[in-house]
């Protein structure tokens, strides 16, 4: 193997490596590119979201404190609409443990401001281009057994209608509504690939928020079902995925969103959960993934609980009249915290990558230093160079600049043409 070759294949190597190290650092503060080579691999596991699957979730006096019907990871989170907030140590089967972390002080926050927080009965429909808010599913199979008489209908499942009453909500309060239908079957994690593109179409449409809703696959109905405002209803599950760049900022949208859906339809939400999952959230930092009950419930439980949950959708995002909860940096329009993030961690990869690559192929750190120091001189030269002659020039008498003009026709190519061509005759 020649020199040159290796010097390549070393450079590779510490690229992976540095990209390796910054995915693991930023595992362990909740944030990480939106796909790394570990989500391939998950892609072949099968669907993270499985029917009939069931993970109890116990904190440490064995009490039960979550069902879900998904993988569940060390790190995952959960928040509880009294604002507890617990963090999962171990998994074994069908069993999790959960460490309680204390109260979640932020949310609880949001529902002391919420509480005292007086809106109009109507949402005011507004111009701007932020009034919209974008809905698709993932999963477009999913149905509910007790109303389709089946848990999965392809291409065309029951959580269609569930998301329809979601948009008929939203409309009757004056709100925009991008309702993408383009199904994305079939139910396993790849869909999430094929969703991402329905998510980057309604991008277009600058929404305002993107809304996933899916429906869990528990086999216990009574998990979800709660008596609200005088009905019977399905309740709804927020999930945030740990592993993208907006992360906080998801989470942020999500503790809002239930501090005051809860307010206005005490517990219509169940709880947030943050999963091991990217969920396309990375594309905007107010976008959601909702489950609305789960497969043994019926569809019509569903439908109600998100129109109920639809009530707080206007106002959370600030397209009432009364105004939302500002300040928070989750509009579209300018990037958020987590959008910074995303920017970061490309140039950081970027520069190291060069960095390491440049280290290799020169040979040793004064090598490079030497090469770096001179393209730099170089580059900096070429771009002062015609700047500081023209204000030379700007400082030139009127005679000096024809000494000057006199003295660049001499020495130009053009002006000595002739004397060229006799030097060539003479030799």
């Amino acid at each position: 193997m020649n020199k040159s070759r290796l010097k390549i294949y070393l450079a590779a190597g510490v690229i992976l490596a540095a990209v390796a190290a910054a995915s693991v650092y930023s595992f362990n503060n909740g944030r990480s590119p939106a796909w790394k080579p570990a989500d391939l691999i998950k892609s072949l596991e099968g669907a993270d979201h499985q029917v009939g699957y069931l993970v109890n979730i116990m904190d440490e006096d064995s009490k039960i404190i979550s069902k879900v019907a998904r993988g569940v990871s060390v790190g995952d989170q959960i928040i509880q609409p009294d604002g507890k907030h617990y963090q999962i140590t171990r998994v074994g089967g069908n069993y999790a443990r959960a460490k309680f972390l204390g109260n979640d002080t932020q949310f609880l926050a949001y529902c002391d401001y919420f509480e005292n927080l007086a809106v109009p009965a109507a949402a005011v429909s507004l111009d701007g281009k932020n009034n919209l808010v974008g809905i698709y599913h993932t999963h477009s199979a999913e149905s509910y057994v007790p109303t389709e008489g089946t848990e999965s209908v392809p291409f065309k499942g029951g959580i269609y209608k569930v998301g329809q009453s979601l948009v008929q909500r939203l409309q009757n309060q004056n709100v925009k509504v991008a309702y993408d239908k383009t199904p994305h079957d079939p139910h396993d994690n790849n869909a999430y690939y094929r969703s991402r593109r329905t998510a980057t179409r309604l991008m277009k449409d600058n929404p305002v928020a993107m809304l996933d809703v899916h429906r869990d696959g528990i086999p216990d109905a009574s998990y979800y079902r709660k008596n609200i405002a005088n009905e019977q209803v399905a309740q709804l599950r927020l999930v945030v995925g740990r592993q993208n760049p907006n992360m906080q900022a998801n989470l942020d949208f999500a503790k809002r969103m239930m501090a005051y859906a809860n307010k206005q339809h005490p517990n219509i939400v169940k709880e947030i959960f943050m999963a091991q999952g990217n969920y396309n959230q990375d594309l905007m930092p107010t976008a959601l993934l909702i489950e609305a009950g789960t497969h043994v419930n019926n569809r019509q439980e569903a439908q109600k609980g998100v129109a109920l949950f639809a009530d707080a959708v206007p106002t959370v995002l600030g397209i009432t009249g009364g105004g939302g909860f500002g300040g928070t940096g989750t509009g579209t329009g300018t990037p958020g915290g987590g959008t910074w993030t995303a920017l970061a961690w490309i140039l950081g990869l970027t520069l190291l990558g060069g960095g390491a690559f440049l280290l290799i192929s020169s040979g040793g750190w004064e090598q490079a230093k030497s090469r770096l120091s001179s393209y730099v001189g170089r580059e900096f030269t070429g771009f002062m160079g015609p700047v500081r002659g023209l204000r030379l020039r700007k400082r030139l008498s009127k005679k000096q600049k024809e000494t000057l003009e006199d003295l660049h026709s001499e020495y130009s190519p053009d002006a000595n043409e002739i004397d060229s061509e006799n030097r060539k005759k003479i030799r």
